[in-house]
């Protein structure tokens, strides 16, 4: 049976009403009012009044110019490992064309959305990965219209890094504006800018809200809220290691989420005394420490059954397995966003450019949904052709079917077609 040797005082976030109502009423005010509203809760919230929200294309070329040249290298490697992936991806989606019965033809068609508005969080770190890992993959996707999106960072608009890895990622222009109202700006258009199909990204919970409330108008990829890490550890892993791994996780923001499941109570006892040294030792140590106290917990388990058990049922973000056979957990997990296999597998490496993208489902939502992948901005939209010949074969069928339904209508609308070929006779 599981034993907590720490457990947090409080559950994550759930939906918070008063969050829940900002967002509405933010949304429904840029919604009638458009630019003037994104200006007023920009300048409220951000204390960013620009001339323009958007950042033409040229603008975002121009900021490789402002970062170091070995830095544009690293972008652009992390930016050909993610299109890399991507493209391999798109090659597993296949589209078909089949005769299930004489006369009948039926397929599905992968189509690219038209417009997707990139979501990246900017305005407490310079998240650069973010930027490429969400233009990267709908360009990958065939996306004919990119709206990259981001915070002011300091009162200095998008952080040049941040630009340039958009640039990278193929968005064809920018808004400089964060939060909920950055979301509706997206949605809605702005200046003269066109409304989008589609948002994704992740970010705080007012972003994360946004996209729930605005699904229906747009399409969202998935609702990905504060980070969550869970560290799977056996008694062959290093305790310095998975603390070090917990607590970098942490200093996102203070209601960031880390979980560690340990078979071995020595490493377990060990780990917990080298977070605390962890964080009194980081720049950032004030936000994990208020994170890892209200949110981290350290459980251990029986067994590797028992271990497994308890990560699927919290349905981590992101996984790390530092055991001595983590292939044994790659068989056996279900829910999870992204799985990190060994320790040399870290979280950073997934999230800043080894390939997989790193919008990933938190909450528990890898229960039924896994991260951004080139898939979603597809639609696989089917089609079918029938012939005199078909209609034979299943018109009978479907007549059958909509008078037990009491649907007339329909069972005329197949009933005609099977009159006019047997007339035709």
């Amino acid at each position: 049976m599981a034993t907590y040797l720490k457990s947090a005082p409080r559950e994550p976030e759930a939906v918070d009403p008063e969050v829940v109502k900002i967002v509405s009423e933010i949304l429904f005010d840029v919604e009638r009012n458009g630019e003037a509203a994104v200006r007023k809760y920009s300048e409220r919230f951000d204390d960013w009044a620009p001339e323009r929200f958007t950042v033409p294309a040229e603008e975002l070329a121009a900021a490789g110019e402002e970062i170091d040249p070995e830095l544009r290298e690293h972008i652009e490697l992390a930016a050909e490992q993610i299109r890399g992936f991507a493209l391999i991806q798109r090659e597993t989606m296949i589209e078909v064309e089949v005769e299930t019965l004489p006369g009948i033809k039926i397929g599905q068609r992968h189509v690219p959305v038209n417009s997707v508005g990139a979501y990246a969080p900017g305005g407490r770190y310079p998240l650069v990965a973010s930027s490429l890992m969400t233009t990267v993959v709908p360009k990958a996707a065939g996306v004919k219209r990119i709206l990259a999106c981001a915070p002011p960072l300091d009162g200095a608009g998008i952080a040049p890094a941040m630009r340039y890895a958009m640039h990278v990622g193929g968005a064809d222009q920018a808004l400089c504006v964060g939060g909920a109202h950055g979301l509706a700006a997206l949605a809605f258009g702005i200046e003269d800018v066109d409304p989008v199909d589609m948002v994704i990204g992740a970010g705080n919970v007012f972003v994360a809200e946004a996209k729930r409330q605005l699904f229906g108008k747009v399409g969202i990829d998935l609702l990905a809220g504060p980070t969550e890490i869970l560290v799977i550890a056996d008694e062959s892993a290093d305790p310095d290691l998975v603390a070090s791994d917990v607590v970098g996780q942490l200093e996102h923001g203070v209601t960031s989420v880390g979980w560690i499941v340990c078979t071995s109570r020595q490493v377990a006892e060990r780990t917990l005394v080298l977070i605390d040294e962890r964080i009194d030792a980081l720049p950032t140590g004030k936000v994990a420490r208020e994170a890892w106290e209200s949110h981290g917990e350290m459980i251990l388990c029986d067994s590797d059954e028992e271990a497994a058990e308890v990560a699927d049922r919290l349905a981590a973000e992101h996984v790390e397995v530092h055991t001595a056979d983590p292939r044994w957990y790659l068989e056996r997990l279900t829910n999870y966003g992204s799985l990190f296999l060994g320790d040399e597998s870290p979280v950073p490496y997934g999230d800043k450019g080894i390939g997989t993208n790193h919008v990933l489902p938190t909450a528990g939502a890898a229960r039924y949904t896994g991260g951004l992948w080139v898939g979603k901005f597809l639609k696989t939209l089917t089609y079918q052709e029938v012939t005199g010949s078909g209609t034979e074969r299943i018109a009978p069928t479907i007549v059958a079917i909509a008078e037990a339904e009491q649907l007339p209508g329909h069972a005329r609308s197949a009933q005609d077609r099977l009159d006019r070929v047997r007339n035709a006779v």
